[in-house]
């Protein structure tokens, strides 16, 4: 299960918002059901970030969220409002 947050993030405060997002990561790392998760910047759209995860059920990422929804509270102005659980339909690995 593919967990996507978008934030938008105005550059002043990009410093910050990286350092809040390996925090968050750090704390999801440690949560029953966690692959692996990263943050990312929109190469076109330089304030546009994602925090994206993936998890072995969308049960073990709700959970996750009510665990880190403290850490995660102060960059909720920041989020995109839009749905963020993806179900795999799909996987191919590369070579």
């Amino acid at each position: 299960m593919l967990a996507v947050i978008r934030y938008t993030v105005p550059e002043s405060q990009s410093q910050d918002f990286v350092k809040q997002g390996h925090a968050i990561l750090d704390l999801l790392a440690t949560q029953p059901g966690y692959q692996r998760g990263r943050l990312a910047r929109s190469v076109d759209e330089p304030n546009l970030w994602a925090l994206v995860s993936e998890w072995e059920g969308a049960g073990f990422y709700r959970r996750a969220l009510s665990a880190a929804r403290m850490a995660m509270y102060p960059l909720m102005i920041l989020m995109v409002n839009e749905p963020g659980a993806y179900e795999d339909v799909h996987v191919r690995d590369g070579a």
